[in-house]
C-alpha cells in the first residue's frame, strides 16, 4: 500500500520513480549464498566473527560491525556483508549488497573465508 501511495502522490509511473531514485543514489546489487558447514555453536561463531573482524573486506574498510541478526559488516560506500548462522542446521546464510556484481561476489567469498567454511 505504501508503494501505491508513493506512485499516486508522485503522479508518475513506478519505473520512472525507480529510475529517478537510482539516478540519485546509484546502483546496488545483492546476492545470497547458503553454505553448508560442519556443526557449530551459533553463539560462539558470532562471538568469533566479531572478535576476529578484519579491518577491511574485499578491499573496503569496515565502518561498523552489528550483531542484530548474525554479524553484519557495514562497509564504505553503503556496501555490506551479513553472515547469519542458522539456528536449526549447520548452514551459514551469507548476504551481500554492493555497488557492482563483482564486488558482491568478492564480499560473499570473503564472508565464506571469514567464517572458515
Amino acid at each position: 500500500l505504501l508503494l501505491a501511495e508513493i506512485v499516486a502522490t508522485r503522479g508518475a509511473p513506478l519505473h520512472v520513480i525507480i529510475e529517478e531514485l537510482l539516478a540519485e543514489v546509484g546502483q546496488f546489487h545483492y546476492d545470497r549464498r547458503d553454505v553448508k558447514t560442519k556443526p557449530f555453536n551459533k553463539r560462539e561463531l558470532v562471538r568469533q566473527l566479531v572478535q576476529d573482524a578484519p579491518a577491511t573486506l574485499a578491499g573496503l574498510p569496515i565502518i561498523q560491525v552489528k550483531q542484530d541478526d548474525g554479524v553484519k559488516f557495514l562497509l564504505a560506500n553503503d556496501n555490506w556483508l551479513l553472515i547469519r548462522p542458522s539456528g536449526t542446521e549447520p548452514v551459514l546464510r551469507i548476504y551481500a549488497e554492493a555497488r557492482t556484481p563483482a564486488l558482491v561476489d568478492s564480499l560473499l567469498q570473503a564472508g565464506a573465508t571469514l567464517a572458515k567454511v
